[in-house]
């Protein structure tokens, strides 16, 4: 049984004054480089969505190997229809969530500094239905602020946790505060700026935690001694409230830390 992908397209049909109806050439960009930053740990797949006609403009060849799906011919649609048909009206919940998010509270300068976070079910090329965890960064808008072009990533995260915990996050980058833990499922959205639960230093030990590097190996990299980086790692738990660190990974994962 395929999803009711039209309860998330009447979310983007009520919100059509926050998106071009027009192509906009897109800027050079560094895909691969801004994929690499976001999250992968994990499999994963990207692609570009032009938001003024629903068409792809790039997809990653992983998407074929995760979805079964041809990364030449696959279309907007055909993504769509992955998503477990008991998960979309939380989709398009959050996607509301997101664009109240985006277009309400962050300035327009601002909006290509934030990645919006949440997690559903995909099917796989298994056929069976597996968590992941989507994201999505604003990539250029018309001269309007309007949306137009969107990078979005999926990552498998069924290896880390199998619950969802219904809650959209939108990540500041580049120094920017952030919106984390917001129940689209709530009647009312409404959030406020969190102040980033870890320093620039511990996301940087977390981010090495999570591929797989040693305390030794994480301040080789970084320059800084083994005892500094279990120091850090110690704080990062007490922080988090987390006893080790899978529960760690999954925390940041679901909450799109990471």
């Amino acid at each position: 049984m395929k999803p009711d992908t039209q309860l998330l397209k009447s979310v983007w049909t009520e919100s059509k004054k926050h998106i071009s109806n027009k192509n906009v050439e897109l800027r050079q960009v560094e895909v691969d480089k801004l994929v690499s930053t976001i999250f992968s740990n994990g499999p994963f797949y990207f692609y570009i969505v032009d938001f003024s006609d629903m068409s792809l403009q790039y997809v990653s060849p992983s998407i074929e190997e995760i979805h079964g799906l041809h990364p030449q011919t696959v279309t907007f649609q055909d993504i769509l229809d992955q998503i477990h048909p008991d998960d979309m009206e939380f989709v398009s919940k959050a996607e509301t969530a997101a664009f109240e998010l985006i277009y309400g509270q962050i300035a327009p300068e601002k909006r290509t500094r934030y990645k919006i976070s949440y997690c559903f079910r995909f099917k796989t090329a298994d056929g069976s239905y597996q968590l992941f965890n989507h994201q999505a960064i604003v990539l250029n808008t018309d001269d309007q602020g309007r949306l137009s072009k969107a990078l979005n990533i999926h990552t498998n995260i069924s290896h880390l946790t199998s619950e969802n915990n219904y809650r959209v996050s939108a990540i500041g980058m580049l120094g920017e505060p952030s919106f984390l833990n917001i129940n689209a499922k709530a009647s009312n959205t409404s959030s406020s700026l969190i102040a980033a639960p870890f320093s620039e230093r511990e996301m940087e030990v977390i981010k090495l935690m999570s591929t797989g590097m040693t305390s030794t190996e994480i301040a080789a990299e970084l320059c800084i001694s083994p005892n500094t980086v279990k120091n850090h790692r110690k704080n990062i738990l007490q922080k988090s409230q987390c006893k080790n660190t899978g529960q760690l990974m999954t925390k940041c994962i679901s909450e799109g830390l990471l």
